[in-house]
């Protein structure tokens, strides 16, 4: 069996996904960011994380509009980010070794 695979829309896919992605993760950023500000930070949490959810399936729906390839794009792009970013924001172990042993 060949498969025929429209790269343009893998591509577009791709593109979609990154900057979904990295606006996604910056919304966490900033919704915890805010909640640590505030009394109540489960109400702020909760709008955050129903608002980031929405805007991306949003996303996602209208790139699966293009076809099979570009949601495909998209999804990979997206765990792309997230799995950098998670690598990025992770301290390195000596770092937790060097604080783990202060006093």
């Amino acid at each position: 069996m060949i498969w025929d695979v429209d790269w343009t829309a893998f591509a577009l896919g791709l593109l979609a996904g990154t900057g979904a992605g990295a606006l996604y993760f910056a919304g966490l950023a900033w919704g915890v960011r805010l909640a640590l500000r505030r009394v109540r930070a489960g109400s702020i949490l909760l709008l955050s994380s129903a608002i980031r959810i929405a805007l991306l399936l949003a996303a996602g729906w209208g790139i699966a509009q293009l076809g099979v390839a570009a949601l495909v794009g998209f999804a990979a792009a997206f765990m792309i980010v997230r799995f950098f970013l998670v690598a990025a924001m992770r301290p390195n172990d000596m770092e937790a070794r060097q604080n783990a042993t202060d006093p």
